[in-house]
């Protein structure tokens, strides 16, 4: 059995784990939260202390294509992120399907690819936060899919950074 010290235990029992996992990231730093959909990657940034989320960016990958770790890692360089929070998509009932599998594989890929630790935060309703935020700001969501992407990141990395201060 193999080790994922990312995320703080067996790689193959890590469906076990909780998704809301908080303390095997640094404390000081900026944090990287990542928000994986089938076309769109959602990019947030915290500042240094932890305190703010903004939006960074959207990644955008085709139709069965692999995650863009590339555009990823230019980010990374760019912006020196002590750790990675990714968003976890459950069903309703907070249990993890096949789409929370893979977006697992995606953590432990950009874990394995960065050598940064990769914690995961429970995604539900952060794209529905987004969609209100983006339709109050400018009035709809057509043509904004990136910037909803973004935000949605921006939420789920602000309700994290919001739980570590709890």
């Amino acid at each position: 059995m193999s080790t994922d010290r990312r995320i703080g235990g067996p790689a193959d029992e890590s469906r076990d784990k909780p998704p809301n996992r908080r303390a095997d990231l640094p404390l000081e730093g900026r944090l990287l939260g990542v928000d994986v959909g089938d076309k769109r990657i959602g990019l947030a940034l915290s500042d240094p202390s932890q305190t703010l989320a903004q939006p960074l960016t959207t990644l955008t990958r085709r139709a069965g294509r692999r995650f863009p770790m590339q555009r990823l890692k230019e980010h990374l360089d760019a912006h020196h992120p002590v750790g990675v929070v990714v968003g976890l998509p459950l069903s309703p009932d907070g249990a993890e399907d096949e789409r929370a599998a893979r977006v697992r594989a995606t953590g432990a890929l950009i874990a394995e690819k960065t050598g940064l630790p990769v914690g995961y935060w429970d995604e539900r309703m952060t794209t529905g936060r987004a969609i209100g935020a983006v339709k109050e700001l400018r009035g709809s969501t057509r043509g904004r899919k990136g910037d909803v992407d973004q935000l949605a990141a921006t939420v789920l990395l602000q309700l994290f950074l919001d739980s570590r201060r709890q």
